[in-house]
């Protein structure tokens, strides 16, 4: 089975499409609600799209930052079009806000998509134990098949899931939102102090903090 890898080394290769999980944490939001959503390289760009048998929905997301600089960890921000007020509906029903929810970047290539985002294409209907095209009236029997024009669809061919969390809300407008995304091993993003230990907890030391 060739990997996203290979196949970017040929000379052709196909789209890359790049898919885009957003979820909820009970603990945080009180629910575990999952939103798909996709930037819109695909056959139809106003469509959604499906990948593993799951619909991401069509939304305009610009994605910078996720490059490793060798130094420090990276600190993505997702710009997402906000004019049909998708995600401003999202924020009203959560008072705390989306920070803290979980976001997963998957990477794969337009071949390996699958069949359902195409249109159908027609083959000449043949007997299964003849191998004899069928008619009827004299007339070709065409039969319906949709298919991966570039490819055969594959849920495992990716390139390694990116899991980052959000941060913080950059900026929001009625066009667009913006958010800023920590690893969730990011220490930088951490608002301390965690946890205050009172004297209570260790009689004869004074307040202090982890």
């Amino acid at each position: 089975m060739a990997t996203p890898v290979s196949e970017l080394q040929k000379i052709n290769p196909s789209n890359i499409v790049e898919l885009f999980q957003l979820e909820l944490i009970t603990a945080i939001h009180g629910s575990n609600t999952k939103y798909y959503f996709h930037n819109g390289v695909s056959e139809d760009e106003s469509s959604n799209l499906i990948f593993d048998n799951i619909e991401y929905t069509r939304m305009p997301i610009e994605a910078s930052g996720f490059e490793f600089n060798g130094k420090q960890l990276p600190r993505p921000r997702l710009t997402i079009s906000n004019i049909l007020g998708t995600f401003t509906t999202i924020l009203l029903t959560l008072p705390q806000g989306l920070e803290g929810a979980k976001v997963t970047r998957i990477r794969t290539l337009e071949r390996y998509i699958d069949n359902e985002n195409f249109d159908p294409g027609y083959i000449l209907l043949e007997d299964s134990v003849s191998n004899a095209l069928v008619q009827e009236d004299g007339e070709l029997i065409k039969q319906e098949q949709i298919e991966n024009p570039h490819g055969t669809p594959d849920p495992t061919a990716t390139f390694p899931n990116e899991v980052y969390y959000i941060d913080r809300k950059v900026t929001e407008t009625r066009d667009i939102i913006q958010f800023e995304l920590s690893a969730n091993f990011d220490l930088d993003g951490v608002r301390l102090p965690k946890r205050q230990v009172l004297p209570q907890d260790f009689p004869g030391v004074g307040s202090f903090f982890s």
